[in-house]
């Protein structure tokens, strides 16, 4: 059977980009363009009660001054290491106070944090429904490779999802390009006056520098898109060839693809979102990322798997491949509180200042989002999940899927926002924008791709025992 694109769910996500566009534009249009803008910004926000006064900001900055490098949340700080406080100690002697000289600073400081703000929230939007892409780029090939006997009835859903992939991960690098031409100060590594007075980020230059960056970013990508590619290639031919030759080759690309993954998926965690804190590393992170990115991923397998159903497209999906997701969604849902525990409770238990303060900045300034994320990644879907006959039912998963898919995108919100803005953070026009936008687009792209071939790999050999699964 066919799949049609319906003309409300078409017109649905064009009004999602068309708002969101208008939200992005707003959010940069809002941003400052001097420093005493960005005075005027912080004074009306603090006059509201918002916790982004300076006096907080000042705290903030006292901690990343004790643990004696720059915390996630002051790029400022990251910019101005002890050799700039002995400039401001000679410019005191010839009159200049050191008071005002850290006020000049502060304000600088938060004028790059203000400014980064919509960049900001239009990098977080982009990178996570590029995330979900990837992981089901990652989920499909696993299937191939295991040749899974469950899943062949979902393969076209899988490769409509990963159609996002490409003009996704363009429009990432294109971001990442834009910040090596320094439209904005999301990565402070960038800047050649940072890193000639940071020597921990001088030190990583020879791997943190703008043209390997950016070639590591397109290898990644081709690859990823390559396999994408042939894998696609290969499973339309498989629906009207005489033999299996085809399904095979499948087989063979996906298990050589994993082997790449893996490796540049944990370096892509590291250059896209861990180098946004050049001071700050853990070697889990790529593994938080990848889980962060799978049970994304696998949601957004089951919750259009059940919406084509609704509209009486995948009759031969039943109950038990329903099950099936549900049951990846519960089981990496707890994989990545475990790796999410285990990274936060290392770094806190050591508390050693400059890997603690990762933490203390997300605690203190993100403290809703970053314990709400907990109780929406692992607290909800454990106890909606955990009864096996809550995994048959649509309402349910449904249910589970939203928040698990908004928890994820606050992860990745607490990933990106306290390197790149600080404790200047608000719900705005900006962070709305940028969801539906991307929102719309994913939409758009992945149900368009589901028109151009049966929703049924028919060719797949193990065609048979998919539609007979039951659990």
């Amino acid at each position: 059977m066919m799949y049609t694109f319906p003309n409300k769910l078409r017109n649905l996500a064009i009004v999602f980009m068309v708002v969101g566009l208008i939200g992005l534009t707003y959010g940069f249009l809002s941003a400052p363009s001097t420093i005493e803008e960005a005075k005027a910004i912080v004074a009306a926000n603090h006059g509201e009660g918002h916790g982004t006064s300076h006096e907080t900001s000042g705290t903030s900055e006292s901690q990343g001054e004790d643990s004696s490098h720059a915390s996630t949340s002051s790029h400022a700080e990251d910019a101005h290491p002890t050799a700039d406080h002995q400039e401001q100690v000679a410019a005191s002697h010839n009159g200049t106070s050191h008071g005002e000289s850290h006020d000049a600073e502060h304000d600088e400081h938060v004028f790059h944090q203000l400014s980064n703000k919509p960049w900001a929230a239009l990098y977080v939007a982009a990178f996570f429904f590029f995330m979900i892409s990837l992981g089901v780029l990652a989920f499909y090939a696993i299937q191939r490779a295991a040749q899974a006997g469950w899943s062949p009835v979902l393969f076209r859903v899988m490769e409509g999802i990963t159609a996002y992939l490409l003009p996704g991960g363009v429009i990432v690098i294109v971001i990442l390009l834009l910040s090596g031409m320094h439209f904005n100060h999301l990565f402070i590594w960038m800047d050649p006056e940072v890193v000639a007075h940071d020597k921990l980020i001088a030190g990583k230059v020879g791997f943190l520098n703008l043209p390997f960056f950016l070639i590591r970013a397109v290898i990644f990508l081709s690859g990823w898109t390559l396999y994408r590619y042939f894998s696609r290639k290969f499973s339309l031919a498989q629906d009207t060839a005489s033999d299996i030759s085809n399904h095979k080759k499948n087989f063979r690309i996906s298990a050589a693809f994993l082997v790449f993954y893996i490796v540049t998926e944990s370096i892509m965690s590291w250059d896209w979102i861990m180098s946004i804190d050049p001071h700050w590393f853990s070697t889990l992170f790529g593994w938080y990322v990848f889980a962060s990115m799978f049970v994304s991923g696998i949601t957004a397998i089951a919750l259009i798997t059940i919406y084509l159903k609704s509209k009486g497209y995948l009759e031969f999906v039943n109950d038990s491949h329903i099950h099936d997701l549900g049951k990846f969604m519960f089981g990496i849902s707890v994989f990545w509180t475990y790796l999410w525990f285990s990274q936060f409770m290392l770094i806190w238990y050591s508390n050693i200042p400059e890997e603690v303060t990762y933490f203390i900045t997300r605690i203190e300034d993100y403290n809703l989002p970053f314990f709400g994320m907990l109780v929406m990644n692992f607290i909800f879907p454990l106890l909606i999940l955990m009864n096996s006959d809550y995994k048959r039912i649509n309402y349910f998963i449904v249910m589970a899927g939203i928040v698990i898919l908004l928890g994820h995108y606050m992860d990745v919100f607490n990933m990106i926002m306290p390197s790149a803005v600080g404790d200047q953070w608000f719900i705005g026009a900006a962070e709305i924008g940028g969801f539906l936008f991307f929102l719309g687009l994913f939409i758009f792209i992945v149900f368009k791709e589901m028109t151009k071939a049966p929703l049924l790999a028919k060719g797949d050999p193990y065609m048979g025992e998919s539609e007979r699964f039951h659990y």
